[in-house]
């Protein structure tokens, strides 16, 4: 067994024992999560992508763990924009305290599901034919533009997203709330409720993000566009992809009122994929260093955390005066 291999073990080992410990002990069925018990999930889940973080270092060297910790902050920077949607979606179907919890573990675990069909599909077809980085350079070019000049205001409506109207019309959905129930059955068919209607639109809201995320990691960690993807750069994208898409729970109920303390965030993660989105068109001719990645992740991110605060206690000094 090479040290890849142990790796990949340690992985799926250290995640078997995190979902038990976290589904058995701190995500109880029926359990309202506070913000103080979202906070310790924050911790646990960050503090074990650390850990993985260290492992990876100690197994391989400082470059695996380097591209490691640069998708993991990628990824968990677009989870933050992620959970603000997911908020807007349980607002929308008003659904239950009780039951979001829940609801909000089904959709992570069929997301992190579909994502692993989609990364392993996206990896071979890039394997395939390398050009299509370009394709997606271009997009991310786009997308962080967009993102950029986007008004904070433009929320997300689920009513009127594509999703939302093609799963209404594909199944058979009641719009009578049924707590804690998934699936009904009335006059001998069998409907799906509002918790089901969630849980669908989470895990599609999710790989909708995704279409970001995955070719920015890809980026990322891939050394040149012409090379097949090493066994390292794989683990490295599937392992910080789970590991973030996990910690959206936590980072959903400590969140959730906290909407407007992060305004200019958008810009942050926009300046990053405009960053992705020249890199990979240039890779073929010009080599940025993942340490250089790295650097402008955080940065990018950091400061519009940072500058969304200070703006935030401007408003709410003029406020006072």
């Amino acid at each position: 067994m090479d040290r890849t291999e142990i790796i990949y073990l340690v992985f799926g080992i250290a995640l078997l024992l995190a979902l038990v410990f976290d589904l058995g002990i701190i995500s109880k069925k029926n359990t309202t999560i506070t913000v103080r018990k979202a906070l310790l999930q924050t911790i646990f889940w960050v503090g074990l992508s650390l850990a993985f973080w260290a492992f990876i270092w100690i197994e391989k060297d400082a470059v695996v763990a380097t591209k490691y910790i640069s998708a993991y902050l990628m990824e968990w920077s677009l989870s933050i924009d992620n959970v603000f949607v997911f908020i807007l979606i349980f607002s929308f179907f008003k659904i239950h305290e009780q039951d979001i919890a829940r609801a909000l573990l089904i959709g992570v675990l069929l997301a992190i599901f579909l994502r692993i069909i989609f990364i392993a599909v996206g990896i071979g077809i890039i394997n395939q034919f390398h050009w299509v980085l370009y394709i997606f350079g271009v997009f991310l070019l786009y997308t962080g533009i967009k993102l950029f000049f986007q008004k904070h205001d433009e929320e997300y409506k689920p009513q009127e997203s594509g999703l939302y109207k093609l799963m209404t019309k594909v199944f058979r959905v009641t719009h009578v709330y049924y707590p804690g129930k998934y699936i009904i059955k009335t006059n001998g068919k069998a409907f799906f409720t509002t918790l089901s209607l969630v849980v669908l639109m989470l895990a599609g809201t999710d790989i909708l993000f995704a279409l970001d995320s995955i070719p920015t990691v890809v980026s990322l960690v891939r050394e040149r566009a012409d090379v097949p993807f090493q066994p390292d750069d794989i683990m490295v994208i599937y392992s910080s992809n789970i590991f973030a898409v996990l910690g959206l729970r936590s980072l959903f109920f400590m969140l959730r009122g906290a909407a407007n303390e992060f305004k200019y965030l958008q810009q942050g993660i926009a300046a990053v994929l405009v960053f992705i989105g020249v890199k990979m068109l240039i890779e073929s001719y010009v080599h940025i260093s993942i340490y250089i990645s790295l650097a402008v992740i955080v940065v990018c991110i950091a400061t519009s955390i940072v500058y969304s605060k200070i703006k935030r206690t401007q408003k709410q000094h003029k406020k006072k005066f």
